[in-house]
């Protein structure tokens, strides 16, 4: 029974209560981290993308050879009902995550007594931590880069959206060890910029737009759509190395993430970004504003308005 207050998920083709999804503890997914997912957001209780963002997770699937049983489609089809049915238990400036999450399953263990092999299949959605975050869109995030070094894509490409984030978790404990409040944004093996745990970074300076390569970074969807706001702005965008050097030296510096959307940081490992006492520069408000008209919903202002000064800004 599904109480009124209760969220509900998706697990292996049934809507359930989320506290009676189970999952096999010799899940791959549990035992080696084997599987992946992908994330959408809703802006003013509306899902935004999610064919984009489902396409980008059926992407990580072929990478991976997992075959969950059905197509794209389908997937989003059973995202935009799990989200309605849901939808009822959002306050009036609250909004969710939407999540697909596919294990590779369990292997057949003799005597084991499972009713299912396979694939492990869960869509949920969560609330969106606006009280959390919201002292970053008057301060700007901290970013700080660890020692470790983000994989490289001879090893494993950090294209597919996995369920593996050691390599992004161990980093981000590392910065947070010297300062909680910090995002950790990892280099590359070759010393460049690259990403943190589910966010890209972006650097402005005399007027463009620097990002990472795609093949060292998973291609966030809000990348993209900051890409492609840049572009239609009349902005030059490029992808290109970026160091430490050029970071520290930038007129603006942006992270892009499903829930941040968009968010200036106002530190590089310490080095004040831009005019002292900038917090949003030109390039990163006109973005933003350009990203509130195609969602037509104000996330800044949404942020702000949970703004608490004694919550953490915490990246996950």
């Amino acid at each position: 029974m599904t109480l009124p207050n209760e969220r509900v998920a998706w697990f292996n083709g049934e809507f359930m209560p989320e506290r009676e999804v189970r999952i096999p503890f010799r899940d791959s997914s549990w035992i080696y981290g084997d599987g992946c997912f992908d994330m959408t957001r809703s802006f003013g209780h509306k899902l935004f993308k999610v064919k984009e963002h489902v396409q980008r997770l059926y992407r990580s699937l072929k990478y991976l050879r997992i075959d969950p049983g059905y197509g794209p489609e389908e997937m989003c089809r059973l995202s935009e009902e799990l989200f309605e049915r849901n939808r009822h238990l959002l306050g009036p400036d609250d909004d969710y995550w939407l999540a697909q999450r596919i294990s590779r399953g369990v292997r057949p263990v003799e005597g084991d007594n499972l009713d299912h092999h396979g694939p492990n299949i869960v869509l949920e959605c969560m609330p969106l931590p606006f009280r959390q975050r919201a002292s970053l869109y008057e301060e700007g995030i901290k970013v700080a880069v660890p020692s470790a070094r983000r994989t490289p894509p001879e090893s494993l490409s950090p294209r597919i959206k996995s369920h593996n984030y050691l390599n992004l978790i161990v980093a981000s404990q590392e910065v947070h060890a010297m300062d909680p409040s910090a995002w950790a944004i990892l280099l590359d093996i070759n010393g460049n910029l690259s990403e943190g745990l589910g966010s890209n970074i972006f650097v402005v300076k005399d007027g463009v737009i620097l990002t990472p390569h795609e093949r060292y970074v998973l291609p966030g969807v809000s990348r993209q759509t900051v890409i492609d706001l840049a572009r239609s702005e009349g902005l030059r965008l490029e992808e290109a190395d970026i160091d430490l050097y050029d970071a520290y030296n930038a007129d603006e510096v942006f992270i892009t993430s499903t829930s941040l959307c968009l968010c200036p940081a106002s530190r590089v490992n310490g080095v004040e970004i831009g005019p002292k006492g900038q917090v949003w520069g030109p390039v990163t408000r006109r973005l933003a504003d350009a990203y509130c008209r195609l969602v037509d919903f104000d996330w800044v202002a949404q942020y702000r308005r949970h703004l608490d000064p004694s919550a953490p800004s915490r990246p996950f």
